[in-house]
């Protein structure tokens, strides 16, 4: 599946600089750095350093805007049964992921955030910053550790196999 959005976004985005279409496949959500990375090596051929850089840039956009307006925002939609639904799901999943979380806090949201695994990175550890009241602050200073991290890990890996 990642591979077909990651392909429908090369693809439809084509008007735009190749910079901004691996910034915005970061910041989407399930795809993140584990999206843009590659796209950035194996569509376009940046180097190292150009790959990391604007994925990491797209994967912290997203951060500040869900640390400060999601639970407005979700508090108003809880009104409609389908977003309580959708709600439901997304804490539950939040939850099961987030024992490192709910132990160390903001140093766990590093950890969280640093795993390249399906269902962690910076959307799922604002969620869980979210419901464990940590602080915006300190949640986005951890959470842009873990991004960091994370596209340390990911740009290596991939410039292993495409370097």
């Amino acid at each position: 599946m990642k591979e077909r959005l990651t392909d429908f976004f090369v693809e439809n985005l084509s008007f735009l600089p190749p910079e901004l279409i691996v910034i915005i496949i970061s910041a989407m959500p399930i795809l993140e750095l584990r999206g843009g990375i590659p796209v950035a090596a194996a569509f376009y051929e940046f180097t190292y350093y150009e790959a990391f850089i604007y994925g990491v840039i797209g994967n912290l956009l997203p951060i500040l805007p869900i640390l400060y307006f999601f639970r407005p925002i979700s508090t108003f939609l809880m009104r409609f049964s389908l977003y309580k639904r959708f709600y439901d799901w997304l804490y539950k999943r939040t939850m099961k992921k987030s024992d490192k979380v709910e132990k160390y806090g903001a140093i766990g949201l590093i950890l969280f955030t640093a795993v390249p695994l399906p269902t962690t990175g910076a959307y799922s550890a604002c969620l869980a910053a979210i419901l464990f009241f940590i602080p915006t602050r300190a949640a986005f200073i951890a959470i842009a550790t873990g991004v960091l991290i994370a596209g340390l890990g990911i740009t290596s890996f991939v410039y292993g196999l495409f370097g």
